[in-house]
């Protein structure tokens, strides 16, 4: 299987991954599903599953090592594309109602939005590039171990990285919601409009799901990618650390830039930490 693990077994992250399109196999005859969705539910699903397992197998180990550490980063983007086939309709937007009101509170009664302008677009234009590392962390996170030589590591990365994504994921049907850029526009929208804001806008345009923003995949990943590297690198605490940070400001980002509201951060934090500590078990597990 190359330096991240044996070739005749899965790694961590592929276990992952494999529970997660088992149940979203499942879930697709559970939950009522729009037009010929359920089919592409089940076909994603089943050809995810058959990579996977092929991938797991001793055949595997022809394959470049790098294909096949990348093999869990395309397995979050499907799990994330598909999760958006799963949305449900919404007699109400109760839960935004609710939640739009903390957003009030901490950034303009505790003036947070305030706090963040106050060097001008300074500070908001470093969180909306925050906001657009989202969609590399998980790379940068790979090029530290192959930098420092340290690629048999990768899997302890990938896994709490998959892990952290698809715990989000898995909740996304259960909290049918709409981000408050569009579902509130204009309010508490910050006054700096800077080019990373309008190039993070056209992104979430075209490539935005609409199933819900609870808990927030964007925090939950990123912190599992800073979670999965001081695993990896438990003697090299500083590039965990530095990557965990990101995930702070990627938090706040979420929150300032009207991606997401305050509970969706908290609660992508909540479901990584739950991810992280599964990884963490498993890992040992797997040493026994």
């Amino acid at each position: 299987m190359g330096p991240s693990g044996s070739a005749n077994r899965p790694r961590i992250a592929e276990w992952v991954l494999a529970g997660y399109f088992a149940y979203t196999l499942a879930l697709a005859f559970v939950l009522s599903l729009a037009g010929g969705a359920r089919l592409m539910v089940l076909c994603a699903s089943a050809g995810a599953l058959a990579t996977l397992h092929w991938f797991g197998r001793s055949s595997a180990a022809r394959l470049p090592t790098l294909v096949r550490d990348g093999l869990p980063i395309a397995g979050v983007l499907l799990a994330y594309r598909q999760i958006g086939w799963f949305a449900q309709p919404q007699s109400d937007r109760a839960l935004e109602a609710a939640w739009v009101r903390w957003d009030r509170l901490l950034l303009s009664e505790w003036r947070l939005q305030a706090a963040i302008e106050s060097l001008g677009p300074v500070i908001p234009g470093a969180l909306e590039l925050l906001y657009l590392l989202t969609y590399v962390v998980a790379p940068a996170g790979l090029a530290i171990l192959w930098a420092l030589g340290r690629m048999d590591r990768a899997d302890h990365l990938l896994a709490f990285f998959a892990a952290s994504a698809v715990a989000s994921y898995a909740l996304y049907p259960y909290f049918p919601s709409e981000t408050p850029r569009t579902l509130f526009p204009g309010d508490l929208v910050g006054n700096y409009d800077t080019v990373f804001r309008r190039f993070n806008w056209w992104i979430l345009g075209g490539a935005g799901i609409h199933t819900s923003v609870f808990p927030s995949g964007h925090v939950s990943s990123a912190f599992g990618v800073g979670f999965g590297l001081l695993h990896a690198l438990p003697r090299l605490k500083r590039y965990g650390v530095a990557l965990t940070l990101v995930a702070v400001g990627i938090a706040v980002a979420t929150v300032y830039g009207r991606y997401h509201y305050a509970v969706d951060a908290l609660a992508g934090l909540a479901a990584s930490g739950a991810a992280s500590v599964a990884c963490v078990i498993a890992f040992r597990r797997r040493l026994r």
